[in-house]
């Protein structure tokens, strides 16, 4: 073996090691729970009826709201486009639950509510009070699904609970590429 190929073998075995130990950082890391706009849809009840429509009408609200919050890029502006869309917000999860024959309607507000701990991949949200898109289906009694709306994690496509969404940066491969001008 040669001299280059020890250098290139220590470089990478070097990258390896401070990659395991430093993981990856999520983009958003280090953002306060007042940066945060949640969303949070209630079912109706627990029926596996309501169950199933409460997904169904998610999927349309996320359909609709996705291209209205594509250029919001603080969370300030993000609950503005929301609470001046909030009766087409009730409208899609209307029209969602009636096609589906269903004779309860929905109500979307945006208010303060208290969250559990929730962990999208290494993205940890602390339990506590957030911001956040209500929708009620109902009576709004049954099991709930919630996602984040800004920074958007459950509206640029993926997995249901957005942890696919999260984009990963690693802070040594930034300098590497800054040290080769990438």
């Amino acid at each position: 073996m040669n001299a280059v190929n020890y250098i290139i073998a220590g470089a990478v075995a070097l990258v390896a090691i401070i990659v395991a130990m430093c993981g990856f950082q999520p983009q958003n890391a280090g953002l306060e729970k007042a940066d945060y706009l949640r969303i949070h849809i209630r079912a109706n009840s627990n029926s596996e009826c309501d169950q199933l429509v409460k997904y169904e009408v998610k999927a349309a609200v996320v359909d609709a709201l996705t291209p209205l919050l594509v250029d919001a890029t603080t969370k300030e502006k993000a609950v503005e486009i929301i609470e001046n869309n909030l009766p087409l917000i009730e409208s899609v999860a209307n029209n969602v639950l009636k096609r589906e024959g269903y004779k309860y309607t929905s109500s979307a507000r945006v208010r303060k509510e208290k969250f559990p701990t929730r962990q999208y991949d290494d993205l940890v949200l602390e339990s506590g009070f957030y911001d956040a898109l209500i929708l009620n289906l109902g009576t709004g009694e049954g099991n709930n699904w919630w996602c984040v709306v800004y920074p958007p994690m459950c509206f640029v496509g993926g997995a249901d609970d957005g942890s696919s969404n999260v984009r990963y940066k690693s802070k040594l491969v930034e300098i590497i590429n800054n040290f080769f001008g990438k």
